[in-house]
């Protein structure tokens, strides 16, 4: 097994500047749909809660493929796991849940196939920014969109109704909420630098504009440091350094109780949201409302994702057809749509599934009837946000530096950790060999 860089063929290029593997996609897995008759067993590794529940309604309908669930830990373990087994010839799912982050890591290592022939026209039936996900602007589908993050905030509309603040609609007013609020009580803050969560970050420079990766000719481009971005980190710098906002990461033992006992008043989540403030801060439901992300311009409203992922088809599998039949029905049948909301507890890509299968608030915000209709105006991410071969690196380039920068309360600092963040994901694409415009 040797790494080879490979040509780019027009916007095919984007997946594959780089693979790890010895032969094609298309001499591994099985192209062929199934006989009429012919029983077909697949595979799939997913980490969404209850997830077997949801695959019951496939094999209810589908008795001759039938879908086994294989429950997997997320993030870097699945990736780690699939990329082994697919190293190793053999030990791979048919179908895999696949962050979006980690599509680019997985095409290049050449363990997820494209689906485009056997998925059909579905690209409809989701966002753009989704959409590419998938796609990384090829030709190519490298699965079809599951769930998506877009970006939501979260506040106590009693301590906003005490203080006399509307929600803010731009990030000045933002500012101005967060200002008045610790004002009033220097133990209380509106939100917090979070140096610990990058895909938090990374959305909100996606609502900005910013997209860290791109292609450009036969190279990757970086820009991680660009004005977009800089303008996110020098407006977080700036709150931290005069005290506005705390600088203590979230999803912390301390995070979670400042939630709760009223010192975290706001947060700057994603529509799942209301999950995670179920589960730290019971005592204060009913207190929260939910609204649009602030804006850089409200005239000219924008978004971005925090988390989201898509379902994948192997390279291995050798039912590509009926793996890719099972995974357009995942995320487009409204009934599958409606477990996939109900019992798995995700959020649906499909611009179908406000009307099929989210008529109900979450039960955390059941005071607030329209949730969803503002979930799916949030879901209208237009800047599609590429990402690329080493978010592991980058990512962790960012825990690194900002905890530095947070840390300081030094604004300078804030833009020096993009600068870093830059030079290291750059250095290390270099050295992997991949193809590095400027």
């Amino acid at each position: 097994m040797k790494k080879i860089t490979l040509p780019l063929a027009g916007v095919l290029a984007a997946a594959l500047m780089l693979t790890t593997a010895c032969s094609s996609s298309d001499d591994k897995g099985g192209d062929t749909a199934p006989k009429p008759g012919e029983k077909v067993e697949l595979t799939y590794w997913t980490w969404a809660p209850n997830m077997d529940k949801v695959v019951e309604g496939w094999n209810a309908k589908n008795p001759d493929i039938k879908v086994t669930v294989n429950k997997q830990d997320g993030g870097d373990p699945a990736v780690t796991k699939l990329l082994t087994a697919i190293k190793a010839g053999s030990g791979a799912p048919d179908v895999m849940q696949a962050e979006y982050q980690k599509i680019p890591t997985l095409v290049s290592a050449d363990a997820i196939a494209d689906i485009a022939k056997e998925v059909g026209d579905v690209k409809a039936k989701f966002p753009e920014s989704a959409w590419n996900s998938v796609t990384l602007g090829s030709e190519a589908v490298y699965g079809v969109p599951q769930d998506t993050g877009p970006m939501m905030f979260f506040y106590r509309s009693d301590v906003f109704e005490k203080l006399g603040i509307q929600a803010p609609k731009t990030w000045d007013e933002y500012a101005a909420a967060a200002r008045k609020i610790n004002a009033a009580n220097k133990k209380q803050f509106l939100g917090t630098f979070s140096a610990a969560d990058a895909g938090w970050f990374a959305g909100l420079s996606q609502q900005a504009g910013a997209s860290w990766w791109g292609v450009q000719g036969d190279a990757w481009t970086v820009a991680i440091n660009d004005a977009n971005t800089k303008k996110v980190a020098d407006y977080w710098g700036g709150l931290v350094a005069e005290g506005a906002v705390d600088n203590k990461p979230m999803y912390t033992p301390e995070w979670n109780a400042a939630l709760n006992d009223g010192t975290q008043v706001g947060w700057l989540g994603a529509v799942w949201g209301p999950g995670v403030l179920e589960g730290n801060a019971a005592s204060t439901k009913g207190k929260w409302k939910a609204t649009q992300l602030p804006q850089w311009d409200a005239a000219a409203p924008k978004n971005g994702n925090w988390g989201g992922s898509a379902t994948s088809v192997t390279t291995q599998s050798k039912n590509k057809a009926a793996a890719a039949k099972f995974v357009a029905w995942l995320n487009t049948d409204p009934e599958a749509l409606k477990a996939l909301a109900g019992t798995a507890n995700v959020y649906p890509a499909s611009v179908d599934a406000t009307a099929t299968a989210l008529t109900k608030p979450p039960a955390f915000f059941e005071n607030q009837p329209d949730f969803y209709t503002i979930a799916a105006e949030a879901a209208k991410v237009t800047n599609a946000f590429t990402y690329g071969p080493n978010v592991n690196v980058a990512y962790s380039s960012y825990n690194d530096a900002f905890a530095k920068a947070a840390q300081s309360k030094n604004a300078a600092e804030f833009s020096k950790a993009l600068d870093t963040m830059q030079q290291t994901t750059v250095d290390d694409m270099k050295k992997t060999g991949f193809n590095v415009a400027g």
